[in-house]
């Protein structure tokens, strides 16, 4: 039987003191962050602790422990990890882990919800963004993405664009590449860029991390406008605009709200993405 977890609402002290006793450490009280689905936290020795805890439904056989396998990746913009654990929660069907990583002094982007107003993101974080993307997709691994826990498939993407455009366009990717899977506003920083929770990279189609930094910013056209420029090789590519399409549709798709401010640019932009791919055959 699944659940959906909201760590916002629950009783958390036992885990932050089986993670404390697990890794060594006290983590800071006044510096907890409760998400969904997660927890961080400042520690005594001045790193960081980030804890989830994921359906076993949602782990498969390349196991979950993307933050520390991602530490093997080299040029890229990211926290050091130090150490890990995870357990078994034996009350409901579900695993917990948590990761201690360098401790980053620049904040988030947009922590939570949707950025509405342009950070004015400097040419030199740019450069580090890009550098960072470049070198991950040169990179080899045999794991594969799994953005929003759910593990990234051609079958996944094919239907998510047909439920919500049809499935007159051929939407097969050919590009696979190593991605973060995970790259909105609330996981890059600002002034310095640094790229944070690694826990879903791998293998994706070429284009998603470009696609959904770009999907996210929507809602503010100059900072779309800044993404597509930057990442544009990887967006007017044909699995770039496919992955673009694929945000969109799960933007304007069967739970999509009219209220929300990426759906009516999601919806002009889907538009112009079919006619692309339609021309493209």
């Amino acid at each position: 039987m699944g659940y959906t977890p909201d760590l916002r609402t629950e009783a958390i002290d036992g885990i932050l003191r089986r993670v404390e006793r697990g890794l060594g450490t006290h983590l800071r009280a006044g510096t907890v962050i409760r998400k969904r689905r997660s927890i961080g936290a400042v520690t005594d020795r001045g790193t960081w602790v980030r804890i989830e805890r994921r359906p076993l439904s949602r782990i498969d056989g390349q196991g979950w422990n993307g933050i520390e396998t991602a530490a093997t990746l080299e040029g890229i913009a990211q926290p050091r990890w130090i150490a890990g654990m995870s357990w078994r929660d034996t009350e409901v069907s579900a695993m917990w882990r948590a990761d201690e990583t360098e401790l980053v002094a620049a904040e988030p982007v947009k922590s939570g919800g949707r950025l509405s107003v342009d950070p004015k993101l400097s040419d030199a974080w740019w450069a580090t963004l890009n550098a960072s993307l470049d070198s991950l997709a040169a990179q080899e691994t045999t794991r594969v993405a799994t953005p929003d826990t759910v593990t990234i498939t051609q079958v996944g993407v094919t239907s998510t664009i047909g439920k919500a455009f049809g499935d007159h366009i051929d939407t097969t990717v050919d590009e696979w590449i190593p991605a973060h899977a995970d790259l909105n506003w609330a996981n890059v920083t600002a002034p310095d860029c640094w790229i944070l929770d690694w826990e879903d990279w791998g293998l994706a189609p070429r284009g998603l991390d470009a696609a959904t930094l770009w999907g996210n910013s929507l809602a503010l056209p100059t900072l779309a406008e800044r993404v597509h420029r930057e990442r544009c090789a990887d967006l007017e590519s044909r699995c770039g605009r496919i992955m673009a399409l694929f945000f969109c549709a799960k933007v304007v798709g069967e739970y999509g709200d009219p209220a929300d401010p990426l759906y009516a640019p999601s919806c002009r932009q889907a538009k112009r993405l079919l006619e692309e791919l339609q021309d493209a055959g």
